[in-house]
């Protein structure tokens, strides 16, 4: 199976460059499943309703949050309603969040792949152990019995806590793969037990910013230490950020992970699939 995740979509920007680029993505790379985190969709906080379909209509399977997931309101009363958008599984049970932090998708293939959101603990908001919720979800779906192929969404801002996370679900998950730090980390990797990942996915962005930011804002609270405005998306051209991931139909653990990044100002790298050598001779 050919999946793909895409990192944190920031904004205008990041909408506009996952509809220019991922239906392409998708047949080029035959995709069969792509996993998108729109939690900076909206004006760069949260999601909406209409943000969310403009999302769904660029090619997204499924959508996944962070620790912006309920800054729009409209949010808590439209994931009861959507079941492709995925909130964070280790809210306290005492919270009541709506929602759910995995679901089990079927793949127009007739594939089933089981999508699982968490939320860092390390200078993030204090939830519920991220380890144990994966750690009962995978143990309720295994990998290979329950779920054809697997997607962890760590959304974190410690790398130490996202490669933990890797090490712990490994041999257990298709992907595990970081969100949040908006940044395409250079560590794509199989690991041992035969998990793809990546520290970070990065954002589909506009790279001349801060962090998919306009830079005014952030550089002065930086230089002095005084807040004079909202931050801002940047609204130059994305550059849309992820990782494509080929797993073994027989274990659903990775074969192959490759980093994406189309568009805007990052260097670029798209994966080669065999079929499109065979396109091109």
């Amino acid at each position: 199976m050919r999946i793909a995740f895409f990192g944190d979509v920031v904004g205008r920007s990041g909408r506009e460059g996952l509809a220019q680029y991922l239906p392409g993505l998708r047949r080029r790379l035959g995709l069969d499943f792509v996993a998108v985190n729109a939690e900076n969709a909206a004006a760069g906080f949260g999601i909406t309703e209409k943000t969310a379909r403009e999302l769904y209509a660029a090619g997204a399977d499924c959508l996944t949050l962070g620790n912006h997931a309920w800054d729009q309101k409209e949010a808590l009363t439209y994931i009861v309603r959507e079941p492709r958008l995925i909130r964070p599984l280790n809210y306290p049970r005492l919270s009541h969040a709506p929602g759910r932090g995995a679901q089990l998708f079927t793949t127009e293939r007739g594939r089933q792949v089981l999508v699982v959101n968490l939320l860092g603990r390390v200078h993030m908001e204090a939830l519920d152990d991220p380890f144990a919720a994966v750690d009962q979800e995978l143990e309720a779906c295994p990998l290979g019995e329950g779920a054809d192929a697997i997607i962890v969404d760590m959304h974190a801002e410690a790398t130490s806590e996202k490669m933990a996370m890797g090490h712990f679900c490994d041999g257990r998950a298709s992907l595990v793969v970081g969100s949040h730090s908006h940044v395409p980390t250079a560590d794509a990797q199989i690991l041992p037990g035969g998990s793809a990942f990546q520290t970070d996915a990065g954002a589909c962005a506009d790279y001349d910013s801060v962090i998919g930011n306009q830079k005014d804002e952030p550089i002065r609270r930086f230089t002095t230490r005084i807040s004079q405005g909202r931050y801002k998306p940047a609204e130059g051209p994305a550059t849309v950020c992820g990782v494509f991931v080929e797993t073994d139909d027989a274990t659903g653990l990775a074969r192959r992970i490759e980093p994406i990044r189309i568009g805007g100002r990052l260097a670029q790298t798209v994966p080669v699939v065999a079929e499109t050598v065979a396109a091109a001779l």
